[in-house]
């Protein structure tokens, strides 16, 4: 369904009278479909990175990487993400193939060892790099992996002259770390500035912070700072974002587990 079709499909069911009034779960799923039409059509795109890990006392550590990004064709997108420094990092490296049913594909290229590891689909809640981002975290957010529920609307965290939806998701898959996961995205744009991740027991785990959107080819928004806090460990992980480019040609054969050793 086209962007255009999906933003008059949520226009009808947000102004539909009394008697035709959609449910939360409607609403939902309606608000995600055209949160996530927004962004189709990008092709591909690079961008580089450093990551900032900070223990309970605020002691940081930092990383420095590069990622690659590529639409699939009526599935979930491909990504590379891989290490350039410290050395003791460098060249560790993580495929993801995300699909938009059944268990997405994931693998860690570690050089200390020269192999590559295919991350499990139990596995997917762990660490990723000993970052408070789970393995799950660095998969693209498929809309049919969820269940949703609208749980309102009201002024975004820390945007307070922007309007929110409040939208409840909950993982299909059995195997998420997660039990549900509350996200904010403004009404303008539908970009996500929260989420709110739950453990499995339903306490809140994590806060997700996306912050700095810029406008790239006149039409996908990325952000120059995402950051995760950890509410049971005190521990955060900072994403600092820069150099996007998009529609730089990538092609499939950059998204192999044989590409991961020539990744560096």
């Amino acid at each position: 369904m086209s962007g255009r079709t999906l933003a008059g499909a949520l226009a009808l069911l947000l102004a539909a009278p009394a008697v035709a009034e959609p449910s939360a779960e409607e609403r939902g799923l309606a608000i995600a479909r055209l949160a996530a039409a927004r962004g189709d059509g990008f092709r591909d795109y690079t961008a580089a990175g450093e990551m900032v890990l900070a223990d309970k006392s605020g002691a940081e550590s930092r990383r420095r990487f590069r990622l690659a990004v590529k639409e699939s064709e009526g599935d979930g997108d491909k990504s590379l993400l891989v290490f350039d420094w410290p050395a003791d990092v460098k060249d560790t490296a993580l495929l993801t193939i995300a699909h938009k049913e059944g268990d997405d594909d994931q693998w860690l290229y570690l050089p200390a060892l020269k192999r590559v590891k295919r991350i499990s689909a139990s596995g997917r809640s762990g660490s990723f790099v000993g970052s408070e981002l789970a393995y799950e975290d660095m998969v693209g957010e498929e809309v049919e992996r969820y269940r949703y529920r609208w749980l309102g609307d009201e002024p975004c965290p820390g945007e307070e002259d922007l309007l929110c939806h409040v939208n409840e998701r909950v993982p299909v898959e059995p195997g998420s770390g997660y039990s549900r996961q509350v996200a904010w995205l403004d009404t303008v744009e539908l970009r996500v500035l929260r989420l709110d991740s739950y453990d499995r027991r339903g306490a809140l785990l994590k806060t997700m912070t996306v912050e700095g959107y810029r406008l790239y080819a006149e039409r996908f928004w990325r952000p120059d700072s995402v950051s995760v806090r950890n509410h049971q460990s005190g521990k955060s992980t900072r994403m600092l974002w820069r150099d996007y480019a998009f529609r730089v040609g990538l092609a499939d054969e950059d998204f192999s587990p044989r590409a991961l050793e020539r990744a560096r």
